[in-house]
């Protein structure tokens, strides 16, 4: 008569055992994981262009700059022409490991943010470990698109040989000026005022 009673007591036991086990163990395991976003990826896309956004007309007979397409930090593909479509934009070439490129990049990042609603800025990278990437673009705020080229096509488009190097495209697409070894943002930001972003 006792043994049946041991029995159901020691089953109660094992069960009451594994369920606060998996409990205690759990500690709300079972809640969605949080992931910080890509940086670089689409939420860094900027939203439409204010209404009444004043810009200089693009000179004529200015070349077209090349309107390639191209991935994402996180996989979302990206056309440049649908970028100037409505603003001017600045074309960033760097990667992670590039000290000239780092040396300049806080203050274009800085830029950026400043121009935010008036020009797209988008970076454009190669030969880069996704890791080493991401760290650099958090290290230097960069919070505008990133686009991952790693064959160097769109490099060789823009004849880019070696970072860093920024381009200026107009609205429309007309490829305004080049700096090959980069450019400072205040010289930058000078011809985004002279030359597209209207007084």
């Amino acid at each position: 008569m006792t043994r049946p009673y041991a029995v159901r007591l020691a089953a109660l036991a094992l069960a009451l055992g594994a369920v606060l086990s998996a409990t205690a163990c759990s500690d709300g395991d079972d809640a969605p994981a949080r992931t910080e976003a890509v940086a670089g990826g689409a939420s860094a896309l900027p939203g439409p262009a204010p209404a009444g956004l004043a810009l200089r007309p693009a000179p004529s007979g200015e070349p077209g700059a090349p309107a390639v397409t191209g991935p994402l930090t996180d996989g979302s593909p990206i056309a440049f022409a649908d970028l100037w479509a409505d603003r001017p934009v600045v074309l960033v070439f760097f990667s992670s490991w590039c000290t000239a490129c780092a040396q300049q990049q806080d203050a274009l990042s800085e830029l950026a943010r400043t121009h935010r609603d008036k020009v797209v800025f988008v970076g454009v990278v190669t030969e880069d470990k996704p890791e080493d990437l991401q760290r650099y673009l958090r290290e230097h705020r960069v919070e505008y698109p990133v686009v991952v080229d790693d064959d160097g096509a769109i490099w060789r488009s823009y004849a880019v040989r070696e970072p860093p190097a920024v381009v200026l495209v107009a609205k429309g697409g007309a490829l305004l000026r080049g700096w090959p070894g980069g450019v400072d943002a205040p010289t930058l930001d000078g011809q985004l005022r002279q030359l597209v972003l209207a007084p």
